[in-house]
C-alpha cells in the first residue's frame, strides 16, 4: 500500500463524505445556539463570576493555537506551500496575541491589569487584533492555496521560513502592543466608561464581521481540500463569536459573553482535533504500509528460495539418471571385450536425458512466467508409458509391481508435454521413494480413465507409508514437504502445472495402505491458457 504526498497533508487531501456531514453538522449546531441566544434575547443574563476561567481560557487558546500551528507548520515542510505557511503564521498570530490580551485583561494578573493605563481599552484594542488578524491570514491562505510555491521558498530551508514567521509574528504583536501601551492617549476610544462601548467598537465588529465573511466565501469557492473545508467551520464559528459578543455588546460573565468565549475556544481547537484525527489516520496508513511492504519483501525472498529448490527438485532426477547411465556405459567400455553397442545405447540415453533436462528448466522458467506456451493435442495413455519407462530403473531397483490400468477410449486433451510429463515423473518418483523402504508387496498403480463430467482422470497410487491426516491440507504448500532430504516444492509444481492446464490435483488415502494422487484435466474445454 504506496502513500501518496497528497495522503499525508490536508491541504491535498479531499475530504470524505462523513467528514463533510460531520463539517456541516458541526456548522448547524453553532448556527443554531448562536440563534436561540440572539432570538430569545438571552446574551446578557448575569451567570456565576468566575475570576480563573478568563487566564484558563486564555492558557487554552495559547497551547490549541500553538499545537495547531506546530502540526501546520510541519505539513509546510513537506509540500512547502505558501498558503500552508501563512495559515500556519495566522495559528502563531492567535496564539501569540492571546498573552498581552491576558496581561492587560483587568482582574486576571491585577485589578486594572499589567500594563498599565485604560487596561481596559488596551485589552479590546488587543481583541480586535486577534479577532481582525485570523480572518486576513484566512484570506491569503485561500488565495494562495493554488499557487506554485515560489523557487526561493523551496530553497529555503523549512526551518528558516518557520523560524522567521514566528519571529515575525512576535514583533509585529510586541510592537502593536508597545504603541496601544504609549500610544494610548491618542487612539481612538471604543469605550465610553468601564461598562459602555462607543459606536467605534460597533464598526469595528462589524468589519471583523465581514472579514470572516470573506473569507468563508473564498474557502467556499476555491474549496478542494479537507482543510478548505474545516477552516470554513472555523471561520463560521469565529463570525458566530463576533456576533454573539458584539451585537449587543455581551456584558464580561454574562451568557453572551460566556457563549463568545466557548465559541472562540472552538474556532481554535476544531483545526487541531482534525489534524490529529488525520495523523492518527496517517499514521495507521504508514504503518499499514510498512507492513505490505515487510510482506512483500519476504513474498519475494520465498520466492526465491521456491525457484532455486525448483531448479535443485526437477534437475535432480535427469542429473541422477545420466550419472547412472554414464556409470553403466563406462562399465561397458571396460571390459577386457568392451561392449560397443551396448555402450552406445547408455551414451544415447544420456543424450536423451541432457535433453530433457533442457526442457525441464523451460518448464521451470514457463511456471514463473506469465507468457502464453505452445501446447498440442495429446495421449495420455502415450505419456504415461513413456513415463514409466523413464522410472523404469528406478522400478526394477526397488522391487516394484507396475500395475497399469488405461482407458482404451481415452479423450486427448491440449497441453504442454514436457510440464504434464513433468508432473506424472513427479508423482511417480514420490510413489517410489514411499515405498523404497517399505517391507513386504510394492505396488504402483497407474490408471487413466473419463471422469463423470467427460474430463481425464490419471491416479497414480502407491502402497508406500501414506500421508497422515494432518498433512493433507498442507501437502502442497511451497516448502512444506515430509521428507528427510526433500525440498517442498515438487507437489506445489505439480498442482500450479495442472491447474494452469484448467484441471485440478488432489490426494486420497489408498486402501488399504499408502496414497493416492489424481489429477483430472478437462479434456473438452481445456485449451492454451497461460502457463504459472
Amino acid at each position: 500500500m504506496a502513500l501518496r504526498e497528497q495522503d499525508l497533508v490536508l491541504s491535498s487531501l479531499p475530504p470524505s463524505r462523513t467528514q463533510q456531514q460531520l463539517a456541516l453538522s458541526v456548522a448547524l449546531l453553532i448556527v443554531l445556539m448562536a440563534l436561540l441566544i440572539s432570538i430569545t434575547g438571552m446574551q446578557q443574563v448575569k451567570l456565576a463570576v468566575i475570576d480563573a476561567l478568563v487566564p484558563l481560557f486564555g492558557m487554552a487558546m495559547f497551547v490549541s493555537d500553538s499545537i495547531t500551528a506546530v502540526l501546520l507548520f510541519t505539513q509546510f515542510s513537506i509540500v512547502r506551500s505558501r498558503a500552508l505557511l501563512v495559515i500556519s503564521s495566522g495559528f502563531v498570530w492567535t496564539a501569540l496575541v492571546v498573552i498581552p490580551w491576558l496581561l492587560s485583561f483587568p482582574g486576571v494578573f491585577a485589578p486594572h491589569g499589567l500594563l498599565g493605563g485604560s487596561s481596559s481599552e488596551i485589552t479590546v484594542w488587543l481583541y480586535t487584533l486577534w479577532h481582525a488578524g485570523f480572518p486576513i491570514f484566512v484570506i491569503a491562505f485561500a488565495l494562495l492555496k493554488d499557487a506554485q510555491p515560489a523557487k526561493r521558498l523551496r530553497q529555503l530551508p523549512a526551518a528558516t521560513a518557520i523560524l522567521s514567521c514566528i519571529v515575525g509574528s512576535a514583533a509585529v504583536i510586541a510592537g502593536a502592543t508597545y504603541v496601544l501601551v504609549v500610544f494610548q492617549a491618542h487612539l481612538p476610544s471604543f469605550m465610553i466608561d468601564a461598562m459602555n462601548f462607543s459606536v467605534l467598537w460597533y464598526y469595528t465588529a462589524a468589519i471583523i464581521a465581514l472579514l470572516s465573511a470573506l473569507a468563508i466565501s473564498l474557502l467556499w469557492i476555491r474549496r478542494k481540500s479537507l482543510l478548505d473545508l474545516w477552516l470554513m467551520v472555523v471561520m463560521l464559528v469565529f463570525l458566530t463569536e463576533v456576533l454573539i459578543s458584539s451585537f449587543p455588546v455581551s456584558a464580561r460573565f454574562s451568557l453572551g459573553w460566556y457563549a463568545g468565549r466557548t465559541c472562540s475556544l472552538l474556532s481554535g481547537s476544531l483545526i487541531l482535533i482534525v489534524l490529529l484525527y488525520e495523523i492518527t489516520i496517517v499514521y495507521a496508513r504508514l504503518i499499514g504500509a510498512v507492513r505490505a511492504q515487510s510482506r512483500e519483501r519476504g513474498a519475494r525472498l520465498i520466492t526465491g528460495d521456491a525457484v532455486a529448490a525448483t531448479i535443485a527438485h526437477e534437475i535432480k532426477q535427469p542429473l541422477s539418471t545420466i550419472i547412472t547411465r554414464a556409470e553403466t556405459g563406462l562399465r561397458w567400455l571396460d571390459r577386457a571385450s568392451p561392449e560397443i553397442d551396448k555402450a552406445k545405447e547408455q551414451f544415447a540415453e544420456i543424450v536423451a536425458n541432457g535433453r530433457r533436462a533442457g526442457a525441464v528448466m523451460d518448464g521451470i522458467r514457463g511456471n514463473f512466467k506469465k507468457d502464453p506456451r505452445i501446447r498440442t493435442w495429446l495421449d495420455v495413455n502415450v505419456l504415461i508409458e513413456e513415463t514409466l519407462t523413464l522410472v523404469h530403473g528406478d522400478l526394477q531397483q526397488h522391487r516394484i509391481l507396475v500395475r497399469t490400468e488405461p482407458h482404451a477410449g481415452l479423450p486427448q486433451i491440449m497441453g504442454d508435454r514436457i510440464q504434464l510429463q513433468q508432473v506424472l515423473l513427479n508423482l511417480i518418483t514420490n510413489a517410489i521413494e514411499a515405498m523404497a523402504g517399505k517391507q513386504g508387496l510394492r505396488v504402483l498403480g497407474v490408471r487413466s480413465e473419463v471422469g463423470k463430467e467427460g474430463n481425464v482422470v490419471v491416479s497414480v497410487a502407491d502402497t508406500g507409508k501414506g500421508i497422515q491426516s494432518q498433512e493433507i491440507d498442507q501437502i502442497f504448500n511451497p516448502l512444506f514437504t515430509t521428507k528427510p532430504d526433500g525440498m517442498g516444492m515438487g507437489l506445489s509444481i505439480c498442482r500450479s502445472i495442472v491447474e494452469s492446464h484448467d484441471g485440478s490435483l488432489l490426494v486420497f488415502p489408498n486402501s488399504p495402505e499408502g496414497a493416492v494422487f489424481q489429477m483430472v484435466l478437462h479434456a473438452s474445454t481445456t485449451t492454451a491458457l497461460a502457463s504459472v
